[in-house]
């Protein structure tokens, strides 16, 4: 190398070996609607539909596990999304069809490994 030629280092990349490495999946949480006496299975057939999106059977299907059983999963998902998911059911509103009945159905999350 002469005194007019300057070196020149070539950058160093380093990356990451990922053959080890698996994305990291986001934990899962159920979305719980709790029974009462104040619903018809009319109105969670329709809430089921318009908030989570089931079909009428799968919806019919909640009904009634939530009717025999006390409390059925709605949906698993994000924790993000079903603490949405409960804040829509608490203000779905009351079921105009049982005249006793105050307001919303009753709806919680928890994890899904807890079954």
């Amino acid at each position: 190398m002469d005194e007019n030629s300057i070196a020149v280092a070539e950058p160093v990349v380093r990356t990451a070996s990922k053959t080890n490495q698996k994305p990291k999946r986001q934990p899962r949480y159920h979305v719980i609607l709790w029974d009462d006496d104040d619903h018809s299975y009319e109105y969670v057939v329709l809430m089921m539909n318009a908030l989570f999106g089931h079909e009428v059977e799968r919806a019919f299907m909640i009904a009634k596990e939530v009717d025999r059983s006390g409390r059925a999963i709605c949906l698993t998902t994000t924790k993000e999304l079903a603490e949405l998911k409960v804040e829509q059911v608490h203000s779905f509103g009351k079921d105009i069809l049982i005249q006793r009945c105050q307001g919303s159905m009753s709806a919680s999350i928890e994890p899904e490994s807890s079954e």
